[in-house]
């Protein structure tokens, strides 16, 4: 299967079949300038309704739509979300926010939306094994770079991408991904938009992958 960052939180995930499945869809305005999602997928995942995240119109095709807690099946794939919160008040700020996980090709996915807080013990336990973490890391909006480790501790992913932080492509008042990297020996920066995973070759201890946005 193979994970191609988008932008923003946006990523395409493509299986070994074809089958796409395009996550937090933005829509692009004088801060996020991102190029405009053009491409089709089979299933679009939405983390929350904010416009950064759930411009479903903008991805082509005959695409279903998945959002909120529970779990769904769409093209022989089970959509996990755990309910959680965009702000560590319970909601009271930014309203609810959906963490989905999905196997592709017998790699577990977990896709962090725009996630407020750090995960308890029960929202740890509902996430259960990850093998590519997708997940916020610039702060304010979402958790910033110490929570973020802290989650990455907890979850003990194989792979984390980072996404959801300030660029020459993201205006918005949050931190760029190097806090978050700030003495970490496990990172990788790549010099490409994609990268590519077997369920029998991914990494025995956490690394983090930094992706070009493709947009």
């Amino acid at each position: 299967m193979k994970v191609k960052w988008l932008g923003h939180s946006s990523f395409l995930i493509t299986a070994d079949n074809g089958t796409k499945i395009i996550t937090d869809p933005y829509t692009t305005n004088e801060r996020l300038k991102y190029g405009d999602i053009k491409e089709s997928a089979d299933v679009v995942v939405v983390s929350h309704e904010h416009g950064d995240h759930n411009n479903v119109a903008a991805v082509k095709g005959n695409s279903q739509v998945v959002r909120g807690a529970g779990t769904k099946e769409v093209k022989k794939i089970k959509f996990e979300g755990i309910a959680t919160y965009h702000d560590d008040s319970g909601g009271k700020q930014r309203g609810s926010n959906t963490v989905t996980c999905f196997v592709v090709d017998g790699v577990r996915v977990c896709h962090s939306g725009d996630l407020g807080h750090p995960l308890s013990d029960q929202e740890i336990k509902q996430i259960g094994k990850v093998d590519v973490l997708l997940l916020p890391v610039g702060g304010f909006f979402t958790i910033d770079a110490k929570v973020a480790t802290e989650v990455v501790l907890k979850l003990g992913p194989k792979v984390v991408i980072p996404m959801h932080f300030k660029n020459e492509k993201c205006g918005f008042q949050i931190s760029g991904v190097d806090e978050f990297l700030q003495g970490k020996t496990n990172v990788t920066k790549l010099n490409t938009n994609e990268v590519e995973f077997n369920a029998g070759k991914l990494p025995t201890t956490t690394q983090i992958m930094v992706l070009k946005p493709a947009l």
